[in-house]
């Protein structure tokens, strides 16, 4: 065999050995992918796209855990099954879905923005108290505007907010806040504004930090 045969030889074993060597790094990347992806579609609602409950509540904690001037905020959809009864399922999952997004876009990035379950939602999120009050007249705005489903047709929606802050209750535990803000909540319920808790609101009767008597605690022993 001829010097330039040997060579050339040499090299495709070389080229072959590292083709080798890097298919299973390949392939460990393509599934180091699928699998953040499977575990993101874990984490979240396959419906709005927000966080499910338990992925809410660790991100909620971590916000409270290292940031001041944090608000929870509890909303319910105002008047759901009757979307649902009058319309159809397909149109009160298009007024969930739009609700996941209208939450999303008022929150921002960073907060924790989580489905709980039917039709309640939870936020938590950085505000000042200064700008609270303006905050979340601009959330009643954007949870009350009509959606317009894929046919043209229109529904009316609305919803109750409730929002208990870090500074006015004295503590960062999510249980205490997410029951105050609830209870806020069903005191302004079918207002047309937000309503934000007191400590008097911390006292409320709870089932798993819920208020008690809501929507299936009664049947099932924990939060709807």
């Amino acid at each position: 065999m001829s010097p330039l045969l040997r060579v050339q030889g040499r090299i495709g074993q070389r080229t072959l050995l590292l083709t080798t060597a890097a298919v299973p790094l390949t392939g460990w990347a393509v599934h180091a992918t699928v699998l953040l992806k499977q575990l993101a579609r874990k984490d979240k609602d396959p419906l709005t796209g927000l966080l499910r409950r338990d992925a809410y509540t660790a991100r909620a904690n971590r916000l409270l855990a290292r940031r001041d001037d944090v608000a929870v905020v509890m909303v319910d959809a105002d008047h759901f099954k009757a979307v649902n009864d009058a319309m159809g399922h397909p149109a009160g999952d298009a007024v969930l879905a739009a609700f996941g997004a209208r939450l999303t876009a008022w929150a921002g990035p960073r907060a924790s923005v989580g489905r709980l379950g039917g039709d309640e939602f939870a936020v938590v999120v950085q505000v000042t108290a200064a700008r609270l009050e303006q905050r979340l007249a601009q959330l009643i705005r954007m949870l009350h505007a009509p959606v317009v489903l894929d046919d043209g047709r229109t529904v009316d929606v609305a919803a109750s907010v409730g929002a208990a802050t870090t500074d006015v209750l004295g503590t960062r535990d999510l249980t205490v806040l997410q029951r105050a803000a609830d209870a806020a909540l069903y005191d302004g319920k079918h207002s047309g504004r937000a309503a934000v808790a007191s400590p008097a609101h911390t006292t409320a009767p709870s089932i798993n930090g819920r208020r008690a008597g809501r929507p299936g605690t009664a049947v099932w022993g924990r939060a709807a």
